[in-house]
């Protein structure tokens, strides 16, 4: 094991031995449950792993980072668990008793679900709406124009942002 990778062991371990308890009471709190709280904080640490051993020594208020980790990881499991229950009620909805789904497949669906959303909110807001107006609700560009207060041309120019930037999330190719 190099120097590096030592201090950075170091480092990590020193701040896991002096704020594990910590964020676990924190979560704790946050879930109400001791079990999800453990799990949240493996993964908040795990999240520590992509950070160098200079990141990691720089952390002036480590709590404070902590926390805004925790948080932005309680955020993507509700968007998660809520995308989940929607597409539960969706299948309840479409296929009642005619179609069970494997637990791998059910897992499959979730995760694209949850990629799609990513997507979906990390993009401008104009574009977002006209490319759900067009994809979800199936409206013309002319009938997006009227709802967003845009031309034709420019719903063409959202719905062709959109696309571009779906494009780069999955295939990471510049179009």
């Amino acid at each position: 094991m190099s120097a590096n990778e030592h201090a950075f062991q170091h480092t990590l371990h020193s701040l896991y031995s002096d704020h594990r308890s910590w964020l676990q009471h924190w979560l704790r709190r946050k879930l109400g449950c001791r079990e999800q709280a453990a799990d949240m904080v493996q993964e908040t640490f795990c999240r520590l792993l992509s950070l160098s051993d200079a990141d990691l020594k720089a952390l002036q208020t480590p709590r404070a980072y902590l926390t805004t980790t925790a948080t932005r990881l309680l955020i993507d499991q509700a968007r998660r668990q809520k995308i989940e229950q929607a597409y539960l009620e969706a299948l309840a909805l479409t296929h009642a008793e005619n179609y069970v789904s494997s637990p791998e497949q059910h897992l499959e669906v979730i995760e694209t679900l949850t990629l799609i959303a990513a997507m979906l909110d990390s993009m401008a807001d104009k574009p977002r709406q006209a490319f759900m107006l067009s994809r979800l609700e199936n409206m013309t560009y002319a009938e997006i124009g009227v709802v967003l207060g845009v031309s034709v041309s420019m719903v063409k120019q959202y719905i062709a942002k959109a696309m571009v930037h779906c494009h780069r999330i999955v295939y990471g190719e510049v179009v």
